[in-house]
Formats: C-alpha cells, structure tokens, sequence
C-alpha cells in the first residue's frame, strides 16, 4: 500500500466536489473558512445549468485552490436550497467564513464568472501556498499520509511544483518506500535539480539506501562495543541510527570517529556528516548542535 492509496483521487485536487444535505455542512460551511466555497444549487433537467457547469468548473480550477465548488443536486436533496429561499436555478452562492457572501442565479458567460471569483479571492494568498504550508506542517508532526494527500493536491493544480515533488518525495522516504520517493524526484525538472529542498531528499533517499545495506542496529552496536576503533562499524551505525530518527546519537558517532581518526577512509566520516546536516536541514536542531561539536574538534 502506498502513501496515497487511501484517495482514489489522489492525481486531483479536491476543488470540485458534489454535496448532500448530511454533509452541507462540512462541504461548505467548515471548508469555506479556509477559502471562499461556491455552491452551485442544479438539476438534471435544467438546461441553464448544463450551460452553466463547464464554465464555472473551469473557471474554479483556474482560480488554483483559491476558491472551491461544491454542487447540490436539489431534486435528491431539497431541504438545504428550501432553506436559503432558492426558486429558481442554477443559483451559485459564494460562502465565506461560514456566511453566505455573494452571489449570482442563471448561466453567466465565462468573462462575468472569473470576474465574480476575482472580486470574492482578491487580496486572498495563493492558494498553493497554503495547501504546501499545510502539508509541510502535517509531515513535520509525523503525519505523512495526510500530507503526501496535499501534497498532491497542490502538484495537481501545478505538476511541476518543485516544493510539491520534494515534499511527496519526503513523504515516501519517511515511510520507507523508496522507489516511489526515486519516482516522484525524477519528474523533477532538470533545471530545478539542485534546488535546497530537492537536493535534500536526495540526501535522505542516498542514506535510506545506505541504510538498508549496512545491516540492524544492535549487531552494530556490539560490534563497536567490542571494538571502539572499529570505524566502519561505527560509521554504519551512524547510518543505521540516522535512519531511525536517532540523529543526535548518529552525530556523535560520525565525530568519533572525525575525533579518533580525522582521514579514515578519505575523510569519510566528516562527509557523512555533512550529508545529514543536508538531509536535516540547517535550522535542525540535530544539525546546529552537531555543526558546533564539528567545529569544535576540527578547529581545537
């Protein structure tokens, strides 16, 4: 099973949707406190609507997740549109911060609609901006396939999106599927390659894979017990440690033997070491506390 799999529409943005009078309520009113939501009011045998629907739809998706669609179909679920006094349709209203806020009844050319979305997101950020930020958060507590879902949301609305590809990537490598974390990196640009955030996947991907190689983490701790100048060993405990979230005792490690042996193996522990410092990020913790400890022993 993949990150994804639990979202048979994962390759779309969850922009267009049809509601039901159970879930008005989540559908609109909660998710327009996030964005502006329209509700397009329609039935099978109105024709307006049929004008009206591919215009707004495509009108929504160029809007790029700064407004959202929700359509309710009032022949199966008449009580929402009963309430709000709708007569006759198509009837869009336009949600905002739990309220209804604006809107229009009968099929409207293209140019009149996005002109009604402009005026309802203006001032609003991109809404890519806060899909990615949301996503970055979730996988910062842990949530990786929550955010890999948004994350795909945002690469729907724009498939080149390199923050989008690194964050899904990070997501698959901190769940261990590799491949796919490989696949997701390669429909990078190859311009975009050596971007921070690519560049530090692929630093996460290459000690994954380091990782698995160097065999589990207690034959390696009794090995370096049973022989501290044993700087392979030690090296691939690192290793192993960085790959279970041990970062701090990984440092320590790799400046062992930084401090025991300064060339071993052409200088291979002190490139390690900046290897994760990449992979961690430079604000890390792990990586400011370890840089200091570097510096230390380097410069004493």
């Amino acid at each position: 099973m993949t990150l994804l799999d639990h979202n048979d529409d994962a390759s779309g943005p969850d922009l267009i949707k049809d509601t039901t009078t159970q879930t008005f309520v989540r559908d609109v009113i909660e998710e327009s406190k996030h964005q502006p939501v329209l509700i397009d009011f329609w039935a099978p045998w109105c024709g307006p609507c049929k004008q009206l629907t591919p215009i707004i739809e495509k009108a929504v998706r160029a809007a790029k997740g700064k407004v959202k669609l929700v359509k309710m179909n009032i022949d199966e679920h008449p009580a929402i549109p009963g309430q709000m006094g709708i007569q006759s349709i198509p009837a869009v209203i336009a949600f905002v911060n739990g309220q209804p806020a604006d809107g229009f009844m009968g099929a409207q050319p293209e140019g009149q609609i996005n002109a009604f979305i402009e005026k309802l997101t203006q001032g609003m950020p991109s809404g890519d901006a806060d899909i990615l930020a949301e996503a970055d958060a979730l996988l910062a507590e842990g949530d990786a396939a929550s955010a890999a879902s948004l994350y795909a949301e945002a690469l729907a609305q724009d498939s080149a999106s390199v923050p989008a590809l690194a964050g899904l990537a990070r997501c698959y490598v901190v769940t261990g599927s590799l491949d796919q974390a490989k696949q997701t990196l390669a429909m990078v640009p190859e311009a975009k390659r050596a971007d921070p955030a690519v560049a530090a996947v692929q630093s996460m991907l290459d000690l994954a894979e380091q990782a698995q190689a160097v065999g589990p983490v207690a034959e390696l701790e009794q090995k370096v017990a049973a022989n501290p100048l044993d700087h392979q060993a030690r090296y691939d405990l690192a290793t192993a440690l960085n790959a279970k979230g041990q970062r701090s005792d990984a440092a320590t490690h790799l400046l062992e033997i930084v401090k025991r042996d300064r060339k071993w193996n052409d200088d291979a522990a002190r490139k390690q070491l900046l290897q994760f410092f990449e992979a961690w990020g430079g604000d890390d913790d792990a990586t400011v506390d370890a840089r200091k400890r570097l510096s230390t022993i380097l410069f004493a």
